[in-house]
């Protein structure tokens, strides 16, 4: 699992309209379902691959007019991938603290104006808090042993100002080194997403 950002070249290609403004959470051991109660979401349905995930969204903010959040939920190597198009509820600290309790999670946000976080959580405790694209300022317990992964991955721990796409790319490498989850395109578009709707804050 030496990932780096080189491996999600292909993000900008295949789903463009995810990676703008996005949140991808992974819990580790919570099946789907409990995902979904866990940040008090109802069941909405299940989609099968990213770009239908990706229609889903937009129909359901069309449909609530913008009073619930939408976000799928799908079983992959132990782990549930919790994608958000547009969202941003796994990248709240209450959020991930509760999604966490017991167990680990990562989660990647980034919005149309490029602000974007990546966190580590385990049993409700931070563990990391990184800017990608402000790699050098970080926090939590973990966060002085990080700089040389943080490299590793694509990032340039010392500095800011790396490319938004770079940034991206790495954060999703960087969520597979901690993780073990590989993100493909293969996997994406095969999974079968259990879709929700909690109430917008």
């Amino acid at each position: 699992m030496n990932a780096t950002a080189a491996d999600y070249r292909w993000l900008d290609d295949h789903c463009p309209e995810l990676i703008e403004a996005y949140c991808v959470t992974l819990v580790h051991a919570v099946a789907p379902r409990e995902v979904l109660g866990r940040l008090g979401a109802r069941p909405e349905g299940r989609v099968t691959g990213v770009r239908a995930l990706v229609d889903a969204a937009r129909e359901a903010w069309r449909a609530s007019g913008g009073d619930r959040h939408f976000l799928a939920v799908a079983p992959v190597d132990g782990w549930s991938v919790v994608v958000e198009p547009n969202g941003y509820l796994g990248s709240l600290h209450e959020t991930a603290a509760e999604l966490s309790r017991g167990t680990e999670l990562v989660t990647h946000f980034r919005n149309v104006n490029a602000v974007d976080q990546f966190s580590r959580y385990v049993d409700g405790a931070l563990r990391l808090r990184v800017e990608p694209l402000s790699p050098h300022a970080r926090e939590g317990a973990d966060s002085g042993g990080a700089a040389a992964l943080l490299r590793d991955v694509g990032f340039d721990p010392r500095r800011d100002g790396a490319d938004i796409g770079t940034a991206t790319e790495a954060a999703f490498a960087l969520a597979e080194r901690l993780t073990g989850v590989r993100l493909t395109p293969e996997v994406l578009d095969a999974a079968e997403w259990l879709s929700g709707s909690a109430p917008a804050f």
